[in-house]
């Protein structure tokens, strides 16, 4: 039922077993989840304190009752249920990273920084602690720390269009159009001083140098 996206049916199927045995953890979980994916968010927080009655560290609830406190605005008790998680596995990145996400939408970017950097500590490339780290530079005015971090993740993922625009604005916001310029094309910051010199040496602005390096290399792959 999950997998077809019958969660009323899957609601209703849970509501049986628990008519049964109302503390059917699983059916409980289960209820949970469906409720989450229906929208109905203060009900799956009910049942998911349920289960963390009997235990309250159950992860899998725990990470229902987060993303239904996320869906919420209720970021302070996302913190705790992250600190929950973290009391049992110090080194959770998912939780990790939601306590980070959460400072964020509390404007608490610091500490937030705090959690992306412990996260960063134990998966280097982990994009989402990457991204974010980024977003609380930026919300901090730190437009070069800003800029770093997304281009690492952009170079990671550089399908995610969203991070050249997000690197553009930084270096706009440096007083840069050219690199900003550079940026909302792809362009990574270790190609962006070759681009730039190539620029000066031909005596040419950094539009119509991109466009040529642009038509080039396009020329030299059809030959290839």
């Amino acid at each position: 039922m999950f997998e077809s996206e019958k969660f009323n049916e899957m609601l209703d199927y849970c509501l049986k077993l628990l008519e049964k045995n109302p503390k059917d953890l699983l059916a409980l979980q289960n209820s949970a989840l469906s409720l989450l994916k229906l929208r109905r968010y203060s009900e799956s927080i009910t049942y998911c304190n349920k289960v963390l009655q009997e235990n309250k560290f159950d992860n899998y609830s725990l990470t229902i009752k987060i993303h239904a406190l996320e869906n919420l605005g209720r970021f302070e008790e996302v913190l705790d249920c992250g600190e929950t998680i973290l009391s049992i596995n110090k080194n959770d990145v998912w939780a990790l990273n939601t306590k980070g996400l959460a400072l964020n939408e509390l404007n608490r970017f610091n500490e937030a920084i705090d959690f992306f950097d412990k996260t960063l500590a134990i998966e280097k490339n982990n994009i989402t602690a990457l991204i974010n780290k980024a977003n609380s530079l930026s919300f901090l005015g730190d437009s070069k720390g800003s800029i770093k971090y997304y281009d690492l993740a952009q170079t990671i993922d550089p399908s995610m269009k969203e991070l050249a625009i997000a690197k553009s604005r930084e270096f706009k916001k440096l007083g840069f159009e050219d690199e900003g310029f550079l940026a909302a094309q792809g362009v990574l910051l270790k190609d962006m001083e070759k681009i730039k010199f190539d620029a000066k040496k031909n005596k040419c602005s950094v539009f119509h140098q991109f466009c040529q390096t642009e038509f080039l290399e396009k020329e030299k792959k059809s030959k290839n």
